[in-house]
């Protein structure tokens, strides 16, 4: 069964209603989550399941499920005595989701201030990441962060954009990422726009104005591998 993806509309919800679907030993299903599951180089969710008689069922991941669409909730030890039918309510560890979607918007301004194919990518609440097809030569952190953190000082409103399959196959200039392709077969494809800077396929989380992120820093730059050339950033004032 398809999970109704609520952070799809409204990437800011913080607490839901949700029916529980199933529990088995993988984790558990609901008919629809703010949780947002591993994917895209974006770590997983994690947050509170809580019973109508108030018991907490703490969620410390969130993992596709084997089912097409369908998202699986995995608790933090055993598996809790829940079951199908009962209404929980969501509650979404906020503030580890925020910093993940700074972090992934800060990366979609780092793909256009380095003008390369992405290779790889990851993003967890403490840094993100992305690894580039360049000359080592000609990556400088100091230039990154200033050209990154000028377009975070603009600010701008992100967009969510739908096209159809074919739309993207008529401009494959739209995907950056060599390494993960964006979903095909389900008839249209989710793009993030960030106004006269970006435009590419993205299924992850985002904040509603880049301004949000208020600033990164470039941790360090090297090489892994014969083609990878990896920056990490985090955002500014963290450890």
């Amino acid at each position: 069964m398809a999970t109704e993806l609520l952070f799809r509309d409204d990437a800011y919800l913080r607490t839901a209603t949700a029916t529980v679907v199933a529990v088995g030993a993988r984790g558990i299903e609901l008919d629809r989550t703010i949780f947002y599951p591993q994917g895209g180089g974006q770590a997983g969710d994690s947050g509170t399941l809580r019973r109508a008689g108030g018991a907490a069922v703490a969620i410390g991941d969130t993992r596709k499920g084997e089912e097409p669409g369908s998202v699986l909730h995995l608790p933090g030890a055993t598996l809790p005595a829940l079951e199908a039918g009962e209404t929980v309510t969501l509650e979404l560890d906020w503030a580890r989701r925020y910093r993940l979607m700074r972090l992934h918007t800060a990366l979609h301004l780092l793909s256009c201030v380095i003008p390369a194919p992405v290779t790889g990518g990851n993003i967890t609440p403490e840094k993100g990441r992305l690894d580039f097809d360049i000359d080592l030569a000609l990556l400088d952190a100091g230039r990154i962060e200033a050209e990154t953190n000028a377009l975070i000082a603009r600010g701008a409103q992100t967009e969510t954009v739908w096209i159809t399959d074919a739309e993207l196959e008529a401009q494959p200039e739209l995907v950056k990422t060599m390494s993960v392709q964006p979903p095909r077969g389900a008839g249209r494809v989710r793009l993030l726009r960030i106004p006269g800077i970006d435009l590419q396929p993205c299924g992850g989380t985002h904040v509603a104005d880049i301004a949000e992120i208020e600033g990164i820093r470039v941790l360090r730059i090297r090489s892994e591998g014969r083609r990878n050339r990896r920056v990490e950033i985090a955002l500014s004032g963290s450890d």
